[in-house]
């Protein structure tokens, strides 16, 4: 493991610096594509608007609901893994949901669908409106960052595959969105940078520190970090000790 233990890095800052020109860069397409995705033709499809009803449930309760079953059914079986990406997947989520909440509350953008659908409507620091960013696409991508790493750190030769499914799967949750017209195209661009750069910071932050407390208490381990003597560069050297059966 690194010695990196720094959370935040200078190519955050870059990342961070590329969502948000992205997300200037399609303010002004929002009401052109709001208006093409709701030509009748567009939703004439009836597979088209279960699908996205489908995709946008992902990006909802489903994320949690499906971090929450791996985690259970992973402590459960001792499938340590699938324990471990339940819990930090939902860790994901639920501080990308947050982030998502604070941003809508503090910029009160106007929704599509609405008495005031102007895309360029905010009312800053009234919350009157919550379009933006988008929190399912904040989530859906939170959870596919995180799937993504941890796979890749089990099974190196995974992300060439894992990674096409989890942000195609993703994108289909912030085009859902667009479908249902409850977002602007700027609103899922935000929430898809937003979500990622979460997804990053969570994993980084428990594999730099696995002596964190949320790890220790909900996944029964007890790990440490030691310096080896002679070596060019720290390396972290973790055990765990498996909780006692019974252990909440």
């Amino acid at each position: 493991i690194s010695d990196n233990r720094r959370l935040f890095v200078r190519g955050d800052a870059l990342f961070a610096a590329g969502v948000i020109i992205g997300t200037a860069a399609m303010m002004p397409l929002d009401r052109h594509i709001a208006q093409e995705l709701q030509e009748p033709q567009t939703q004439a499809s009836r597979v088209t608007r279960e699908a996205s009803r489908t995709f946008s449930q992902v990006g909802g309760p489903g994320a949690i609901l499906i971090g929450v079953a791996m985690y259970g059914v992973g402590r459960a079986a001792r499938f340590d893994r699938v324990a471990e990406l339940g819990l930090h997947g939902t860790e994901a989520v639920l501080l990308s949901g947050a982030l998502a909440a604070g941003i809508k509350q503090a910029t009160g953008r106007a929704r599509p669908q609405g008495d005031n659908s102007d895309p360029d409507y905010f009312a800053f620091g009234h919350g009157a409106f919550s379009s933006f960013p988008s929190g399912h696409s904040a989530a859906a991508f939170a959870a596919a960052t995180v799937f993504t790493l941890e796979t890749r750190r089990w099974w190196p030769g995974s992300t060439w595959y894992v990674a096409p499914i989890m942000y195609g799967g993703a994108t289909l949750v912030g085009v859902s969105r667009l479908y249902s017209n409850k977002h602007w195209t700027s609103d899922v661009v935000m929430g898809a940078g937003l979500g990622t750069l979460t997804g990053l910071k969570v994993v980084r932050f428990n594999h730099a520190r696995p002596d964190n407390r949320m790890d220790r208490w909900l996944l029964g381990t007890a790990r440490s970090v030691a310096v080896i003597p002679g070596a060019d560069r720290r390396v972290a050297v973790g055990w765990s000790l498996p909780a006692p059966r019974g252990s909440p």
